[in-house]
């Protein structure tokens, strides 16, 4: 956000022999809100090869994301991309709000959008299996949920497993999303919940 003006006041006092003017130092600029942090490469669930941290984008992804397409506002929001040398990757997208009760709002829509994901998907896509489960919250600020989408395409014998989860600091939300070939026995459910914590909690 841009700083706010600083105004210059003019202080006039009177004397027996006249007026003298005399101004006052500028005062200081105030400084401008910190953008919410995101996470680094190491606050990941460990993987058998190192995360690389991409760069931070405004917006949205051009790709955009599976689960929560059309429901995040391009106002507001940035997004980064995690990758490993294997088939694993990962995404933050933080928003920030106008008010804490849009914020509110937003975090409500987004977990009806993960909670509702896999049916979507069926229905776009015909031969599509799976399993979305539940992973309860996180306790970090104004809370935190976590969501798995199992899928398969029994047809190829491919398999792979999302989790999800969105979180509340404020007028601040934020997406993470993990994603891998294989189910969700081999995905580090209990990793990604402590990321998810350390997400929300580091975004202020």
């Amino acid at each position: 956000m841009r700083t706010t003006r600083t105004f210059r006041t003019a202080l006039l006092t009177a004397a027996v022999a006249g007026l003298a003017a005399t101004a006052l130092p500028a005062a200081p600029a105030a400084a401008a809100p910190v953008a919410p942090k995101f996470l680094s490469a190491g606050q990941w669930p460990a993987s058998l090869t190192p995360w690389t941290a991409g760069p931070v984008h405004k917006g949205l992804p051009e790709d955009g994301s599976v689960c929560t397409a059309g429901t995040i506002p391009a106002k507001g929001t940035r997004h980064r991309d995690f990758r490993t040398e294997l088939d694993t990757g990962a995404r933050q997208t933080i928003t920030v709000a106008p008010t804490a009760a849009k914020a509110k709002a937003l975090a409500a829509e987004l977990r009806t959008a993960l909670a509702t994901c896999l049916d979507r998907l069926k229905e776009q896509e015909p031969g599509l299996e799976g399993v979305s489960r539940y992973h309860g919250r996180v306790n970090v600020e104004e809370g935190a949920h976590v969501y798995s989408i199992d899928t398969s395409y029994p047809e190829v014998g491919s398999t792979d497993i999302g989790l999800h989860s969105v979180g509340r600091d404020g007028r601040t939300v934020t997406v993470l999303e993990w994603g891998q070939l294989g189910d969700l026995h081999g995905a580090p459910l209990k990793g990604f919940r402590k990321t998810t914590g350390t997400a929300v909690a580091k975004l202020h």
